[in-house]
């Protein structure tokens, strides 16, 4: 009797128990049902995007420095003027900078004069002809010094005869002079006819070994040291006159272009210089931040002031591989910013890296946009909420991404029909911020997909409708 009352008891916990496990169940499954967030699929038009962040940049920035030491002698702008390319900013005092820079005032001035003389002055082109007869005249003495110095070159046959005939006419003359000498060669050296007879002598033998050195030129050449320098006189009398032509050539018609150049070239050194003691706008812009003032003592390198060119705004973001061959130049943008709550802005794609830059595995490309209308809410240096519009289709399965769910490694959503959820396998094309294009799966137009599927749905399907 006891082991069937034992039994009995057994029997009724075990299904008591398995009916509060089913009620259980049942009260569960009903407050999911109560909680889940239902949406109707429909068909309807799509714009795809491209979801990415940047930042907020002028077109152009700067932060200009001081190039010299010295001291702030004027600060020409304040915060927000604009200003226009090579206007000045700030000044140095001239009497803190270095002495290169003082003089080259004077330098600028010398340059500026010596350009003005070549482009005015008739004097180069003058000079130039005078050199060119000079140089001409010059090659044609060392043409002549060269020919008549040459063998058979150096005197007529007449001259040749003339002072053959006059050698023999010496030789007399010093052999009489020989023969007047000898009848007093007895005499003592002190006596006087003997003085004069030997001066005689002395007298002819000049007269004839002149006329002998002559004659033997005529006969002559010359030798190989003399042949030598005759050769280099005269290349180099032609050598001076081709370069004395060529400077003619240069500027007969007007100042040499190198000249002009070099005399530019000194120009630009001296005003180079001489901007040292100042600093100037490199281009035209809004001044955004002031560093110095009057007075303080700076080096090179001591940052001044920050300006940017704010007629353009721009935002650079970093495309992945994935979507970057759906961007294109031209291309519509949405820009949202959080210092400007409730409002958007539109750009356009400017400019499309062609070259990808690895980032821990991932490889991304730099994409421009730039804003088309903006407002005084947004600023260089915001953050930019930026969808790129890629794509515009008409009449489309769409699905709310908050509804789709990986499972499995494929795509799903979780459908209600007949009053239990489904998973449903999925498809997806061009994609939204917040939905996107079912091209294929069992979704239809009508069903009631799940927004906000319990954990449990993904990772072990439905549970409590089985």
């Amino acid at each position: 009797m006891k082991r069937w009352t034992v039994i009995l008891l057994l029997l009724a916990l075990v299904g008591g128990g398995a009916y509060a496990v089913v009620r259980y169940r049942q009260g569960r499954a009903e407050a999911v049902l109560e909680n889940l967030q239902l949406q109707t699929i429909q068909r309807g038009p799509l714009t795809a995007t491209v979801g990415v962040t940047g930042t907020v940049r002028a077109r152009q920035s700067a932060l200009l420095v001081f190039q010299t030491a010295g001291v702030v002698d004027q600060v020409l702008v304040a915060v927000g003027d604009q200003v226009d390319k090579g206007q000045v900013l700030a000044t140095l005092e001239q009497t803190s900078l270095s002495q290169a820079i003082i003089l080259a005032q004077a330098d600028l001035v010398a340059a500026q004069r010596a350009l003005e003389d070549l482009l005015e002055s008739p004097v180069a082109r003058a000079q130039a002809q005078l050199a060119v007869a000079q140089a001409q005249d010059a090659l044609e003495k060392a043409e002549y010094k060269w020919n008549v110095q040459q063998e058979g070159h150096r005197a007529s046959g007449e001259t040749i005869a003339a002072a053959q005939a006059n050698l023999v006419l010496a030789q007399q003359e010093v052999d009489r002079a020989q023969a007047e000498y000898s009848r007093y060669s007895g005499r003592p050296e002190d006596d006087p006819l003997r003085a004069l007879a030997r001066a005689k002598l002395a007298e002819a033998r000049r007269k004839r070994d002149s006329i002998l050195r002559n004659l033997n030129w005529y006969l002559g050449k010359p030798s190989e040291t003399d042949q030598a320098l005759l050769d280099a006189e005269l290349e180099l009398a032609r050598a001076n006159l081709e370069e004395a032509r060529r400077a003619w050539e240069r500027i007969k018609d007007g100042p040499d272009p190198d000249d002009i150049a070099a005399a530019e070239a000194r120009i630009a050194a001296a005003q180079a210089t001489l901007k040292l003691a100042r600093i100037e706008a490199p281009f035209a812009g809004t001044i955004t931040d002031v560093l110095v003032l009057p007075g303080d003592v700076v080096n090179a390198g001591t940052q001044a002031f920050r300006m940017a060119d704010l007629s353009q705004l721009l935002v650079d973001v970093e495309v992945t591989e994935v979507d970057i061959n759906r961007i294109a130049v031209g291309q519509p943008v949405e820009l949202i910013f959080d210092a400007a709550p409730g409002r958007s802005y539109p750009g356009k794609v400017v400019q499309v890296g062609l070259t990808g830059i690895p980032q821990q595995g991932v490889v991304n490309f730099e994409v421009t946009v730039k804003l088309l209308e903006w407002d005084e809410a947004v600023r260089p240096g915001l953050t930019a909420a930026v969808n790129i519009i890629v794509e515009q289709i008409e009449d489309v399965l769409l699905v709310p991404n908050r509804a789709v769910r990986m499972r499995e490694g494929e795509r799903v959503v979780y459908v209600l029909r007949d009053g239990e959820p489904q998973a449903v396998t999925i498809e997806l094309g061009a994609t939204s911020d917040r939905y996107s294009q079912v091209v294929g799966g069992d979704l239809r137009e009508g069903d009631q997909v799940i927004l906000n599927p319990p954990s449990e749905f993904e990772q072990n399907g439905p549970p409590f409708f089985r």
